[in-house]
């Protein structure tokens, strides 16, 4: 097998060196678990990743599909300069009236545009917006249809970034859940799109990286 295997030690000492999470995404992560919403937001080393990306293209205006409290926006957030803006849809009212509060709390409402409503609803609403980037993190079984909704929407040198495209290891598994079915239909139909060059990266539970020709 090429790659080094992932223990804990190893990734302890990525997190350490690399990844500084500062007090106030803790502090969402730790308020998210005690009013038992989903702890489904990316990992400390994605966001830093994303964050990455964004400065790599010089991306201003990013779209994000799924906001859960709001910790992978204040991660894309923080990296925009200081006149980008991010647009991020979250169809739960609890979990969007969380993440409004941890944007005030991060200082960054001014960069965020928080929709709440159904995404592909809102998408159509979107249909004549640009953007540099959009991070798909919400309902998997729909991946391929969000896909499909902003890839007019992004300009060409842009990136289509999605989450958990490993799936927890179940895209080899078999009998996979609708979820699982939704990401392995993403991952085919984006590695053989000829709008796009994708790879998935194996970071936490995946991300599956797709940059517009």
């Amino acid at each position: 097998m090429k790659g080094v295997p992932l223990t804990v030690d190893l990734y302890k000492y990525i997190i350490d060196t690399f990844i500084n999470e500062d007090d106030i995404l803790k502090q969402v992560v730790k308020d998210t678990a005690e009013m038992k919403l989903p702890l489904i937001q990316v990992s400390p080393e994605t966001g830093k990743l994303l964050g990455l990306f964004i400065k790599m293209i010089n991306a201003k205006n990013v779209l994000e599909i799924g906001t859960l409290t709001g910790y992978s926006s204040i991660w894309m957030a923080r990296a925009l300069p200081d006149n980008g803006k991010i647009t991020t849809l979250e169809f739960s009212e609890a979990h969007a009236k969380e993440a409004l509060k941890n944007f005030e709390k991060a200082g960054l409402k001014n960069k965020i545009n928080l929709i709440l409503g159904k995404a592909m609803d809102t998408l159509d609403k979107l249909s004549e917006k640009d953007f540099d980037l959009v991070f798909i993190d919400a309902d998997k079984e729909n991946c391929v249809n969000y896909f499909n909704k902003v890839i007019p929407m992004v300009r060409k040198g842009g990136l289509i970034i999605t989450d958990n495209t490993l799936r927890r290891g179940e895209v080899i598994a078999p009998n996979p859940g609708p979820g699982t079915q939704g990401i392995i239909s993403y991952n085919k139909f984006v590695s053989t799109d000829c709008r796009v060059e994708s790879i998935l990266i194996p970071i936490d539970d995946g991300i599956t990286l797709s940059f517009i020709k």
